[in-house]
């Protein structure tokens, strides 16, 4: 839209127009509907009427869709005019000419014979200035239009009066009403059945005017308030405002089972140069399905689309959008809203569990189908505060179509799934989590979108959302479409987006899918696919402006909340502030840290100090972003197996590798998530069609192996040397990276003062013991033995060391103190000091017994 295009901005604002009450039952029957399913999916075309009934009525049949007609002439949208003088006669005498042939107004209705035909056929592009109520001089007419009726009335009070066909072969009827009163349209068709209607064109517009300035300019951070489907009471009637951006169309129409899915009963008016079309339909309200019919710039008839801006959808794969009425859910997690700031803090500690809720149990009883909402709310919740986790993160709730997506190719961006339930119950997840002191993230997808014919590409007959050229627009990876962010609207549309689920949902953190694909113009492209920035490269300063502007918004609106981002690529400031010339973002994702040290772990031990270097170089950059240090869903499917699968080694030494580099994980600076399943050491790969393979815990391997993250969860809260300087390199110390011919790490981690005890970790990559290692410790006295993967209760064989050792001033490795102790093969030990319990045990016995 270009600076002309613009409406100016009003002197003086209004606020718009906000449904006040809830949805009751309409005092007017609806139309007889034909018998339909409601779950049965919406017809693409509007049906025919019977040959009967257009037989009686006289009215021929109807063109299923106007693909050839030619395009409209452009309507300034339905303003109330200025009153206006007459202009001053020469003769006095005539200056009452006008006002007594106003007086005097035509018997006939005001409809001219071509508005009557094209409302017919679906062709007019502003039924709102021929249908409803209309003054002509001081008479009041009435027209309507609906191909079922024979004979139709308007009802006023206990009185009908008579509205005649305008043209003997269209069913647009009109006739006179009393002025300013209110009516219901009444129809009768050829067998005499009779059907009474509330004419949704005698309501006034909903759009407030600071909105249709706001839209207009592309600004409104909260659409969701403005657009979609909204259950209201407008001019003293229940029923639903509808709203839809398409700006190049020649004609918008709401379609459902409420009209017949026929687009040419409900065409909606056009709010000026804002490309915003909406109407109110009196009686329509939650559950209802729609989706609009859309012609297209050059009177080419569009697939229906569903709503952008829908709250809810029809339950894949069928394709509907469905009005859900969203207010009043009344939350009751004022506590955790009000502390959770601290939660996300870099000096909290924080433990993610990845869920894809479709798959992490299902109810075999009941057709093998997914955890409801409110189930998820008991018994996932549960599950992770049992598991010590801090965090939930949901792998992409809105809707979408396509299972085997998981998610990440959505269409229904402001609908919360079906899948698992209606809107408010996503609202109980996220409720009760937050009661159990559990944080809710969930991954957002705004980097690109699927073809799907009911989405939004080529939404109103024009590349809207997307780029034209495919060079910018065309996702070759996912076969997807990638969002036009130069474009004002559609930044706005995300940005809204982002705000919607943490202002509506109470979501507490957004992770953002595929980062590195928004941020640069060549991802995945050779050279000639892809087009140069303004000056030559290739990053993408648009998508780049996007996240800048969605976390600045985010953060500011919604105080204490966290975004992380999936970028893969080293490319700068990230997590750093957007005043500082960074991203904006809370936290990435270490992949770099990730890909490493699973190509390390995956390894014979024997080939391993080849490679040591592998475990180490992450504590190079450890330090230059806001690390999450992810085992997400990407590493456990298309053939990379479980976590489990990829250690080498007997069965036994799969389950010591895997414990061991969980301790490892745990014991290393930066945030932590874990993928469902891998905490109990799922066998195989992830599937989405299928719960987790619960009954391995059972076995005590995998038992155990829930108990170690267990309480390395525990342990990482309960110590302020694991989390507090998560991103500080002052809490981090080696004590030996370098003995690659023994597969040793150890390292030192501290906490933010004093008073916070200094944890040691020391991890052992090969399947040999070692009896009577020394390893250097920053102070003397006792250290507990916190964790040790190799404990049996683990699934391990108990050698440890007695619980502790003591650390006597010989020092060692740099350090000014040491201790020996019995190191397991295939293991990570944690020693967390205690000043409390001071020793004057030898520190030359060796301990080897049962390590409790």
């Amino acid at each position: 839209m270009t600076d002309a295009e613009k409406p100016k901005k009003p002197r003086k604002t209004s606020k718009p127009s906000t449904p006040a009450a809830a949805r009751a039952a309409a005092d007017v029957a609806k139309t007889p509907r034909r018998p339909a399913d409601k779950g049965a999916g919406a017809p693409e075309t509007p049906p025919v009427t019977k040959a009967s009934r257009r037989k009686a009525a006289k009215v021929p049949p109807i063109a299923d869709a106007p693909a050839a007609a030619a395009p409209l002439p452009e309507t300034p949208p339905v303003t109330k005019a200025p009153r206006r003088r007459p202009a001053a006669a020469a003769d006095p005498a005539a200056a009452g000419a006008p006002r007594r042939a106003a007086a005097k107004a035509p018997a006939g209705p005001a409809v001219a014979p071509d508005d009557a035909r094209r409302i017919q056929d679906g062709r007019h592009d502003d039924p709102f200035s021929v249908l409803g109520p209309h003054k002509r001089g001081r008479t009041t007419w009435v027209t309507a239009f609906d191909p079922g009726a024979d004979r139709m009335e308007a009802v006023v009070g206990a009185k009908t009066y008579p509205l005649e066909r305008v043209v003997p072969d269209c069913a647009v009827f009109s006739g006179k009403v009393p002025a300013n009163k209110d009516y219901v349209l009444r129809g009768t068709d050829a067998d005499g059945r009779t059907w009474d209607l509330e004419d949704a064109y005698r309501f006034g517009p909903v759009i407030g005017e600071m909105d249709e300035y706001l839209l207009g300019e592309g600004t409104h951070q909260r659409i969701w308030q403005v657009l979609g489907a909204h259950v209201m009471v407008h001019e003293g009637r229940e029923g639903t405002h509808f709203a839809v951006w398409a700006p190049s169309a020649q004609r918008v129409s709401v379609v459902g089972g409420f009209n017949h899915w026929d687009g040419r009963r409900h065409v909606m008016r056009k709010r000026g140069m804002t490309g915003v079309w909406e109407i109110f339909v009196p009686g329509v309200g939650d559950k209802e399905l729609y989706k609009y019919e859309i012609v297209g710039p050059n009177g080419t008839l569009q697939p229906l689309k569903a709503d952008p801006v829908g709250f809810g959808s029809q339950h894949p794969p069928e394709t509907a959008s469905m009005v859900r009425d969203i207010r009043g859910f009344g939350w009751q997690d004022g506590d955790w809203m009000s502390t959770r700031k601290g939660r996300h803090d870099t000096t909290a500690p924080i433990s993610i569990y990845e869920v894809h809720l479709g798959s992490w149990r299902r109810k075999a009883e009941d057709g093998n189908r997914p955890l409801s909402y409110v189930e998820a709310a008991e018994e996932l919740v549960d599950y992770v505060a049992d598991m010590g986790f801090t965090h939930l993160e949901l792998l992409p709730i809105s809707e979408f179509p396509f299972e085997g997506s998981w998610g990440y190719q959505p269409i229904g961006l402001f609908a919360p799934t079906v899948r698992h339930g209606p809107p408010h119950e996503f609202r109980n997840l996220v409720e009760a989590a937050h009661k159990r002191g559990i944080g809710v993230l969930m991954d957002w997808v705004p980097g690109h979108f699927p073809t799907d014919p009911h989405g939004l590409g080529l939404f109103d007959g024009t590349h809207l959302y997307e780029h034209a050229d495919p060079r910018e627009g065309f996702h070759q990876d996912w076969n997807t479409l990638i969002y036009n962010y130069g474009r004002i609207e559609v930044a706005n549309y995300l940005i809204s987006n982002a705000l919607y689920w943490l202002e509506e949902y109470h979501v507490d953190g957004l992770r953002v899918d595929a980062v590195a694909s928004m941020l640069y113009r060549d991802y995945s492209r050779q050279d000639g696919q892809w087009v140069p920035n303004k000056d030559g490269g290739r990053e993408n300063y648009e998508a780049i402006s996007l996240l800048q502007r969605v976390n600045q918004i985010a953060y500011g609106a919604a105080p204490g909340i966290m975004t992380a981002a999936e970028e893969s690529t080293s490319f700068p400031k990230v997590s750093q502030p957007v005043d500082e010339g960074g991203l904006g973002f809370g936290y990435k994702w270490n992949m770099g840290w990730m890909n490493d040290t699973l190509e390390y772990i995956k390894k014979d031990p024997v080939y391993r100090k080849h490679h040591h270097h592998q475990m180490t170089f992450g504590i190079h950059y450890a330090y230059s972003e806001n690390f999450i240090l992810p085992i997400s869903h990407d590493e456990v499917v298309h053939g990379k197996g479980s976590m489990l699968a990829r250690m080498p080694g007997d069965d036994w030494e799969r389950f010591a590798n895997l414990r061991a580099y969980y301790g490892f994980m745990w014991g290393h600076p930066g945030k932590k998530l874990l993928f469902m399943g891998q905490e109990f050491a799922q066998g195989r790969e992830w599937n989405h069609n299928a719960q987790l393979d619960w009954g391995l815990l059972e076995h005590p391997a995998h038992k155990g192996v829930q108990s170690l993250i267990r309480d390395l969860n525990t342990l990482m809260a309960a110590e302020p040397a694991l989390h507090v300087k998560d991103c500080d390199p002052d809490g981090f110390q080696w004590i030996d990276a370098d003995d690659a011919d023994h597969s040793i790490f150890a390292w030192i981690r501290r906490g933010g003062s004093y008073d916070d005890a200094e944890v040691a970790v020391v991890c052992n990559f090969t399947p040999v013991e070692r009896n009577g290692y020394r390893l250097g410790l920053p102070q003397t006295g006792r250290w507990r033995e916190a964790v040790n993967t190799d404990a049996g209760v683990y699934g391990g064989k108990s050698r440890g060391n007695f619980g502790g050792v003591a650390a006597e001033a010989k020092p060692h490795q740099d350090q000014p103190a040491s201790a020996r102790i019995y190191l397991p093969p295939l293991s990570t030990l944690i020693f967390v000091h205690d000043k409390s319990a001071q020793t004057d045990q030898d520190d030359d016995t060796v301990a080897d017994g049962d390590a409790g």
